[in-house]
């Protein structure tokens, strides 16, 4: 049973412990380790069972309060006595908390109320309280108002004396022509100079009614900024003070490495993209997890984290499953605090460089089909450049135009659309765009499903902490829909078939395992299921007009699983 101590170090109950492995987890893609299984299994009874603080999981109906679901990481170290023990965090803060026994300590605590950093969020609450009183005081809000009704009283006497000068206009036209007809010369010249005059009037008493109104709001506006002065002074001091708070934080957020180095969050992040630390950079587990062992003269030798809670809206998480560390926020900071450990290699750059042979299944002299196979990009990445794009230019050195009219996820096998010439290419990539373009999948998905069909729509956008995955988001996801009909179930596991009828980042995988979707990921999925040994999607058939002969293609190859 999980038992807490003021140490924070805990026994690790195994007899598997001269399995150790060769080399510490590679924290962004890894199958947990069984020592890691054994440490995450007493946590996960812990938890079930703990009564030591209150927190809404999400898991007991009759708990009231918000639902937050938590990651949780758990470190296996050896002592300086070569001893198996093992340490245990979670992410940002728990029951309201940042010190709960038996859990690491965070990197710095944001908490702590003898510390610099709440002494200058109640400084910042003040500033606040103050703008706030000052915005809502009756004098500014009658002020605002005075301001509004003049700005709108102005414009609608302006413009309806506008108005009446051009109907006016139009009446005196009239009457200039009908005199021209029946007046002589001087007494139509006479009768014209009269019109002309009030055309002068008009415009006089335009003239003089917007001086009127410009004194008016002038003298509004003057009583505005006056009583907005101080509110916008103590904002500028609010940005400033903010700003050094914020620096300050990130300073005193420093990590440790093997090595004995120590940087803090901003020299960390000066040499990513963004250049700066992300919100809640370093309170994830990882980084508490690193801090705490080296601190404590403890050598890492496996991690892994697991979700514990409901599922959130946004996210794909499953209760109790191993998810990787998040890319944005931790990647930079373990990068660092890694150094000097030997560290498993990046099983993704291992499978994506094998130089994979081309599979083509259709070929004329317009186009051709090929399968992918599973774990092969499209199109050459950031740091590999092999790819399936690579060997078609090798296979065609003289065709023209982008070749690929599609891509698949690296993960996903099966049939894409390659084009020999510009012309043919974008008569294809007309079909995408029309959506005339028929795409059959095939899944294997690891559940029952307890429906046969149905139309699966949930908007989706990129998760910018964790890059590639996705999230659904109906604020500012993009629309994604996909029909799916179930072909057979059998051993606890559900074969489908997908009808993208959109083309999204992951959308078939996201769709399949979100708790709106089909809340039963994809066999192998290593993103939003589980480890397995592939993705089992695969782009089974398309169907489309060949642009040259306008004869209609339909084309298959069997999943491979």
């Amino acid at each position: 049973m999980f038992t807490f101590t003021d140490t924070q170090i805990h026994p690790l109950h195994t007899n598997s412990k001269n399995d150790l492995p060769t080399a510490f987890t590679f924290p962004f893609y890894y199958t947990p380790h069984p020592l890691c299984l054994t440490a995450a299994k007493d946590l996960q009874n812990y938890l079930e069972n703990q009564s030591d603080f209150t927190h809404n999981f999400g898991l007991d109906d009759t708990q009231n309060g918000l639902v937050i679901g938590k990651m949780f990481g758990i470190m296996v170290v050896k002592n300086q006595l070569n001893q198996l023990f093992y340490i245990a965090a979670f992410s940002g803060k728990l029951a309201d908390s940042n010190h709960l026994k038996g859990f690491v300590p965070p990197v710095y605590d944001t908490l702590n109320t003898a510390g610099f950093y709440k002494k200058g969020e109640a400084q910042l609450n003040q500033l606040n309280h103050t703008i706030s009183e000052l915005e809502t005081a009756p004098n500014y809000i009658s002020t605002l108002h005075e301001l509004k009704e003049i700005t709108d009283t102005s414009d609608k006497e302006i413009q309806a004396l506008k108005t009446l000068i051009k109907t006016k206009k139009q009446q005196r036209k009239l009457q200039r022509e009908n005199a021209q007809l029946t007046l002589n010369a001087d007494d139509f010249s006479a009768y014209s100079e009269s019109l002309n005059q009030k055309s002068i009037a008009y415009q006089i008493q335009l003239k003089q009614l917007k001086l009127y109104w410009a004194n008016a709001l002038q003298n509004a506006q003057h009583k505005v900024n006056a009583l907005k002065a101080p509110i916008l002074r103590l904002k500028k001091q609010r940005a400033k003070q903010s700003a050094n708070l914020q620096k300050q934080l990130h300073e005193h957020y420093r990590f440790l490495n093997a090595r004995g180095e120590e940087k803090d969050l901003l020299d960390i992040f000066k040499t990513t993209t963004a250049g700066v630390p992300p919100a809640a950079a370093g309170e994830c587990a990882a980084p508490k997890l690193f801090q705490f062992a080296y601190q404590n003269q403890l050598h890492p030798v496996t991690m892994a984290e697991f979700w514990w809670g409901a599922s959130p809206k946004s996210e794909v998480r499953k209760h109790q499953q191993f998810y990787p560390s998040c890319r944005s926020k931790c990647e930079p900071i373990l990068g660092h605090m890694m150094q000097g450990l030997t560290v498993e290699p990046n099983p993704i750059t291992n499978s994506i460089s094998e130089n994979k042979a081309l599979n083509i299944v259709f070929e004329d002299e317009h186009l051709l089909l090929v399968n992918k196979p599973h774990e092969f990009l499209s199109v050459p990445g950031k740091t590999q450049n092999t790819s399936l794009l690579s060997q078609l230019k090798q296979y065609l050195p003289n065709a023209k135009g982008p070749l690929l009219v599609h891509r698949l996820d690296m993960s996903t096998s099966g049939l894409l659309l390659v084009a020999k010439t510009e012309r043919i290419h974008k008569q294809l990539q007309k079909q995408f765009i029309e959506r005339s373009v028929q795409k059959r999948y095939v899944a294997l998905l690891d559940g029952i499903l307890k429906t046969t069909e149905g139309l699966i729509d949930l908007p989706l956008r990129v998760d910018l902490d964790n890059r590639p995955q996705q999230l659904v988001c109906y604020d500012y996801g993009k629309p994604a829909k996909t029909k799916y009909r179930v072909i057979d179930i059998a051993n606890g596991r559900t074969r489908v078939y997908f009808y993208p009828i959109s083309g999204r980042t992951h959308q078939l995988r996201v769709h399949a395992a979100h708790i709106n979707g089909l809340n039963t990921p994809i066999v192998g999925d290593d993103l939003y299921g589980k480890h397995a040994n592939r993705l089992h999607l695969h782009a089974e058939r398309i169907s489309f007009v060949h642009p040259a002969t306008k004869e209609q293609l339909t084309m298959q190859c069997d999943a491979p699983f």
